[in-house]
């Protein structure tokens, strides 16, 4: 599959004329708990030549291919990517936890994980795994029969926030990382585990009866990091370094051609 998606990738470079720096597995294979029918989510950061970004004329910022068969390929223009970076969007930073890396050109990723320490906001994301865990849970797990595969869709968000509540930092990637370091009770551990292998083995985890315990835990947890999320800061940050970024991967990934060119004010 690994070949497949490269040569995807070297296709839209060519149809779209643009250079990939970073491309990556997302979602369940990238948490590290996809079943054996799970899609392969591959969203990647790519960049247009420079006279792209010297034009009047609006242009896109993704690229959204059709999906085909179990391959869901898309991804962010330079600008976009680095905008959502300011902003601690953890779909991105997920994506430079990622295990799975199909393409890392330029020091590009890199550049991004070390300027983290600059732009890394743990109010924002926490925010927004708090967002993603309501949502689901009213949508999927409210009804006296539920998804029960959707459970993860909640269980990832909130142990997200149990982790930025300890460690003030990023959520890894991998569910299983999360999952360890929240030191869950053994009940509850036990469900998700039974969760796990049936998801791993392939079973269909559609509709059943929902899990009163997993319920009663995802509700106090949300809860609480709804309370805990109010006292936190949310500092400011420009952008300055991260259109310093945007500047040098122009120049360096079109072969000098924004050295004949001014970008200073």
């Amino acid at each position: 599959m690994r070949s497949e998606i490269l040569d995807n990738l070297d296709r839209i470079e060519q149809e779209h004329n643009v250079r990939i720096l970073y491309a990556v597995e997302s979602g369940s294979r990238a948490w590290c708990f996809a079943s054996k029918d799970s899609d392969y989510d591959v969203r990647f950061i790519y960049l247009h030549p420079v006279e792209c970004y010297l034009s009047i004329r609006k242009r896109r910022d993704v690229i959204e291919c059709p999906i085909s068969g179990d391959l869901d390929i898309s991804g962010w223009d330079l600008p976009k990517a680095l905008g959502l970076f300011r902003k601690s969007n953890p779909p991105l930073l997920e994506w430079l936890g990622s295990p799975h890396v199909y393409l890392d050109r330029y020091g590009f990723a890199e550049r991004l994980r070390e300027l983290m320490a600059v732009y890394y906001s743990p109010k924002r994301c926490m925010l927004h795994y708090l967002h993603m865990a309501r949502g689901n849970f009213r949508e999927y797990l409210k009804g006296e029969t539920v998804r029960i595969k959707k459970y993860f869709y909640v269980l990832r968000p909130v142990l997200a926030c149990l982790w930025i509540e300890k460690h003030n930092s990023m959520p890894p990637t991998k569910f299983s990382e999360l999952y360890k370091d929240a030191g869950l009770s053994p009940s509850i551990a036990a469900e998700i585990d039974n969760l796990l292998v049936r998801k791993m083995a392939g079973d269909e985890l559609d509709m059943e009866p929902k899990i009163e315990a997993l319920n009663d835990f995802l509700e106090q947890q949300i809860e609480h990091c709804s309370t805990f999320v109010e006292g936190m800061e949310l500092a400011d940050v420009d952008e300055q370094v991260l259109d310093e970024l945007f500047r040098e991967m122009l120049g360096e990934v079109w072969e000098g051609m924004a050295d004949r060119m001014s970008f200073k004010q």
